[in-house]
């Protein structure tokens, strides 16, 4: 696979295997805690919002919604999709569950099946160059004595370096 960004508004991933290119729009992210009143709460982001996912060579698209947790009740990192196929109006696959743990497709034959479990996913470690490799304004170049004074927990070296 290869990915690429554009602007943070857009991407789009490289299927190598099958010369497929998938142009993808993205939620937006929310800091949120439990409360305004309480100061004890861990807080967390919550992806919010519409975006799709589509292949200009197959025609296959997908339609997501991030459902934001309701203030009273309800679950964090809920979602839900419908994918279609070239030309098509209804979706033959809708997809509902957490984006975090499990997902569950619906098919229009009557199928019900576990579509992914990203909990028993495998964590794959990313490759990177070195940064001696890297021009100087690649992010892990130009981030990166942010990045150590962060790691530290020099929080006025790491404001300096960013600046």
């Amino acid at each position: 696979f290869k990915i690429y960004f554009y602007f943070s508004l857009i991407g789009c991933v490289t299927c190598l295997d099958y010369d497929e290119h998938y142009i993808l729009t993205f939620p937006n992210g929310y800091g949120r805690q439990v409360n305004a009143l309480s100061i004890l709460t861990v807080p967390w982001i919550e992806l919010g919002g519409e975006c799709s996912i589509n292949c200009s060579k197959t025609g296959y698209n997908a339609s997501i919604v991030f459902h934001t947790k309701p203030f009273y009740g309800g679950k964090k990192h809920r979602i839900t999709a419908e994918i279609f196929s070239p030309n098509d109006k209804k979706p033959f696959c809708s997809i509902e569950g957490e984006w975090n743990g499990v997902m569950y497709a619906k098919y229009t034959t009557g199928e019900n099946a576990v579509f992914i479990d990203t909990k028993k996913m495998p964590t794959i470690k990313k490759k990177v160059r070195k940064l001696e490799d890297q021009d100087d304004f690649e992010s892990r170049c130009l981030w990166k004595d942010v990045t150590y004074n962060l790691k530290i927990r020099d929080i006025d070296a790491a404001t300096a370096a960013k600046h």
